[in-house]
This record gives C-alpha cells, structure tokens and sequence, in this order.
C-alpha cells in the first residue's frame, strides 16, 4: 500500500512541477512526459529506499 501511495504522489506532484517549469521556461506541457519522468523517478526513489536502509538481523535463540 505504501508503494501506490508514493506513486500517486510522485505523479501528481510530478505534473505540477511539470506545469509550472513549462510555464516558466516559455514552454509547453506535456502530460505524457512529466508522467514517465515522475514515474521514474518515483521507482528510483523506492529503490534506492530498499537498498539503503539496513536489515534488520534476526536474533537465534540460544
């Protein structure tokens, strides 16, 4: 559940920041861009958070 959440946010915070940086540069929109560069990134970051973070060992009882 918590990976859907981190998608739709990086998609929808992804398309404003698409849309004011067009806006900004003179520039055009567009939506199926700024979905796969969000989405992209998106998969990158949950990565890059699996990998990071340290396992946890499990203890043997003795």
């Amino acid at each position: 559940m918590g990976k859907i959440v981190i998608l739709f946010w990086s998609f929808l915070l992804g398309q404003v920041v698409g849309y004011i940086g067009g806006a900004l540069n003179s520039g055009s929109y567009n939506f199926i861009e700024t979905t796969i560069v969000s989405l992209i990134a998106a998969v990158l970051i949950m990565i890059i958070g699996e990998v990071a973070l340290p396992k946890k060992k499990k203890e043997v009882a003795r």
